[in-house]
Parts: structure tokens; C-alpha cells; sequence
């Protein structure tokens, strides 16, 4: 369950992220930990993500925290990169990974797992998109059972 204060302290962010040529990724606020951790994954579209877009996503991300009183405890601020496995689940997270080699687990009706390598085009309601070295292939939502970023694409 997302905290109630994840979409303002988003709104908060995704300006700052794009002044930086970056994107978020993903926002979490941990309350059960102690202190809370509020955690922010960006991506650098134009290469890969690197120590010097997470500084400067903290400091700035971090001032504007502060002078807005957003959080009203205590907390500590993480920046990071998704991580090359992360495993993708938000509409938010297909289109920030859209042309990122993916590796897509679908199982059948009698539980046959098959896994699926190529670009992730996209999803709609019924169906996920791969390009296969020029074909476009397209997977039924309800066999997918996990989507996950290619290491090794």
C-alpha cells in the first residue's frame, strides 16, 4: 500500500528530476522502519545512472523537502538507480523502460512457464509488446507472470 504522502512528495520530485535530465522511477516511503526511509529510484535516460545523478537528485530532492515541511518526522532520504534486475510492475515503470531489453515469464493454462527476451514496446489492458529483433510480438497480460529488466540483453 502506498503512503498517503508518496504522490505530493512525487510531485515534488518529478520537476526537480527533470531539471536534472533524469526520470523517476519509483517513490516509497518506509514508515515501519526505524527511522522511516523514504526511498527514490531514478534513471538517467540518455546513459547509464550514476553516483554523480543520485548526489545531485539528493541535494536538490533534499532542499526542497525541508523548505516544504513535506514529511513531518524525521526520516532518511535514499536515492538510487532501480537496479538492472528490477523487476517491473507500474504502468509508471513500463513506460519509463520502454525500449529496455526485458526478459517476460508468461505461464500457460497448465502452468508451462516459457520466458520471452526482447525491447519492452509497451503494454495495454490486454496485451504486453516485445520487439524481437524487428518483430513485434505480443504476449496476453493474463499469462504474464513476471517482467523483469535484461542483464544480458
Amino acid at each position: 500500500m502506498t503512503h498517503p504522502l508518496v504522490p505530493t512528495i512525487l510531485e515534488l520530485a518529478a520537476p526537480i528530476a527533470e531539471s536534472l535530465g533524469l526520470e523517476i522511477v519509483e517513490v516509497v516511503l518506509q514508515t515501519n522502519k526505524r527511522p522511516p526511509v523514504l526511498r527514490v529510484d531514478i534513471r538517467n535516460p540518455n546513459q547509464d545512472t550514476g553516483l554523480n545523478d543520485c548526489e545531485q537528485m539528493s541535494r536538490s530532492l533534499e532542499t526542497s523537502l525541508e523548505t516544504g515541511e513535506i514529511i513531518p518526522f524525521a526520516y532518511v532520504l535514499e536515492i538510487s538507480s532501480p537496479g538492472i534486475s528490477r523487476q517491473l510492475d507500474s504502468d509508471r515503470e513500463f513506460d519509463a523502460f520502454k525500449g529496455f531489453a526485458v526478459i517476460v515469464t508468461t505461464t500457460d493454462g497448465e502452468g508451462v512457464d516459457k520466458q520471452w527476451r526482447g525491447k519492452l514496446k509497451g503494454r495495454d489492458e490486454s496485451s504486453l509488446y516485445l520487439n524481437q529483433k524487428g518483430r513485434e510480438l505480443s504476449l496476453p497480460r493474463s499469462e504474464v507472470v513476471k517482467v523483469q529488466l535484461d542483464n544480458n540483453p
